[in-house]
């Protein structure tokens, strides 16, 4: 019988580790151990003053952290990354890092152009405010609603956006403007990646939009990565209506995968 690996879970921006509450209590209750690490400097909520120093954290910063933190488990784990998290988690793949990656609505790295008008639109006040790439960001509760829970009921909105916290402006700046970071700190070399891959997007998604998720999806197909798409669901797949049916299927995913590999 196949022992199952831990799930080693990646917030994304604007997150703590307690995004994953919904699907760390439901893939326990499958039988896997769950690891959701809360990423540096994200511990402060909303209404303190965050760290200055996380105005200039760097993705590297995060994935240095992350990999650390898996390299200390006693088993390989399978990476699920959300949005921002999603990126790190295909940094960590081609490190070597995993045992297999699932991205879920992940934000691209370099090279794959994802400045789509909604993505503008969420965006538009944090990158041009001079000066945004070397301090905390955080959204107001109307970009959040566009960007990220525009298919969470009005209801709850308010609840999901009390639990968003700082975020580093740097990383931002590298995810948005990767020609010009020196650093190429979202750089992915997808010949390095040699674990199965799940890529996923959510047609009505905003933030990182389904069009641009298909070109990420794209470039992992070149090494046998695969492709879910589901047009009922937007960018905030942890917690909006039948959010089950995508844990589900990662978890239907990473069962069948893993016993071929």
């Amino acid at each position: 019988m196949m022992t199952k690996p831990p799930l080693f879970l990646i917030h994304g921006m604007w997150c703590t580790g307690e995004a994953w509450s919904r699907y760390r209590g439901y893939f326990e209750t499958k039988g896997y151990e769950v690891v959701a690490p809360t990423l540096r400097l994200h511990d402060a909520s909303q209404n303190d003053a965050p760290n200055p120093d996380l105005g200039t954290t760097s993705l590297l910063d995060y994935a240095r952290d992350l990999e650390a933190a898996i390299t200390s488990l006693d088993t390989p784990p399978v990476l699920i990354g959300h949005s921002m998290g999603g990126l790190l988690a295909q940094i960590l793949a081609a490190r070597g890092v995993g045992r297999a990656a699932i991205f879920l609505t992940p934000a691209s790295p370099a090279g794959i152009v994802a400045l789509t008008p909604s993505v503008v639109k969420t965006f538009r006040r944090v990158l041009t405010t001079w000066g945004f790439w070397k301090r905390p960001t955080f959204p107001t509760f109307e970009e959040a609603c566009y960007a990220v829970y525009n298919l969470v009921p009005e209801a709850d909105r308010q609840d999901e956006y009390a639990n968003l916290v700082h975020e580093s402006g740097r990383a931002a700046a590298e995810i948005a403007f990767w020609l010009l970071d020196r650093q190429r700190a979202t750089t992915v070399d997808e010949t390095k990646i040699t674990i199965p891959t799940l890529t996923v997007a959510g047609t009505q998604d905003h933030i990182t939009p389904a069009s641009v998720v298909r070109k990420i999806a794209k470039k992992y197909r070149r090494c046998g990565g695969d492709f879910k798409e589901f047009p009922n669901h937007a960018h905030w797949v942890l917690g909006e209506p039948e959010w089950e049916e995508v844990a589900d299927y990662c978890l239907h995913w990473t069962d069948d995968t893993l016993k071929r590999v």
